[in-house]
């Protein structure tokens, strides 16, 4: 299983010592830096699964180093050291995307417990963006990451307009999308063309989606356009 990496921004050597010997005896990989700048360019060289990360650093503040994360769509979890009276650094620190925040002197039971929680968040956001890229209906599956096709573990080659139109069924199953529908979200708005365009790309969508298999999935709907369901 691969280890949980842990970066600690702070100064106060003694509390970063003690913070990165309790977390390695809980098995996870630790790494300190003393200053804003050395920490941030550790975030930027390298991936961490969290940042526990001091207010009141030297050359660049923690809420600067905070801000700089996320301005960066990077979203590791950050837990704010903060001293105990520091209201501002708590509100602001949330305010820029801090996870939470431990106000000093803490206990190291309550930080362990904190950056478990941290940890179980992220990785139920991850399974929940990894399965957001997989869509499904009966045993016909799209990876929209990898553009991957596969129907009862058949890989299934398409063309770009073919999977764009297999996308557009499979994100609205059991719904009747119009053939106008259809042209406005996988041609656009700029297409001029003949609505019947639709019923070819169809056609040639149903002759490696559903005619190699017994279960038709593409349904007509006639005078109004096509649904993704199962057959009766």
């Amino acid at each position: 299983m691969e280890q949980i990496r842990i970066l600690i921004i702070e100064d106060e050597a003694n509390i970063a010592m003690v913070i990165k010997l309790e977390l390695e005896y809980e098995g996870y990989t630790v790494e300190i830096k003393e200053d804003g700048r050395s920490g941030w360019e550790a975030i930027q060289k390298e991936e961490w699964d969290l940042i526990l990360l001091d207010v009141m650093i030297p050359h660049i503040s923690g809420i600067e180093v905070l801000r700089r994360l996320r301005a960066g769509d990077n979203q590791t979890p950050v837990i704010m050291l903060t001293a105990r009276d520091a209201i501002v650094d708590k509100v602001t620190g949330l305010d820029q995307g801090a996870n939470d925040y431990v106000t000093k002197p803490f206990e190291i039971e309550e930080l362990l417990a904190r950056i478990r929680a941290c940890l179980r968040s992220a990785a139920g956001k991850k399974d929940q963006k990894d399965d957001d890229t997989l869509l499904t209906f009966l045993d016909l599956s799209v990876n929209t990451k990898t553009r991957e096709v596969k129907r009862n573990g058949n890989q299934i080659e398409l063309t770009p307009r073919e999977y764009d139109l297999l996308v557009y069924l499979l994100e609205h199953p059991k719904q009747v999308l119009t053939r106008e529908q259809i042209l406005e979200k996988v041609w656009g708005f700029d297409y001029f063309g003949e609505t019947n365009v639709v019923d070819v790309y169809i056609r040639y969508l149903r002759q490696k989606t559903d005619k190699p298999f017994e279960t038709q999935l593409i349904h007509t709907i006639r005078g109004v356009g096509y649904v993704m369901k199962e057959s009766k």
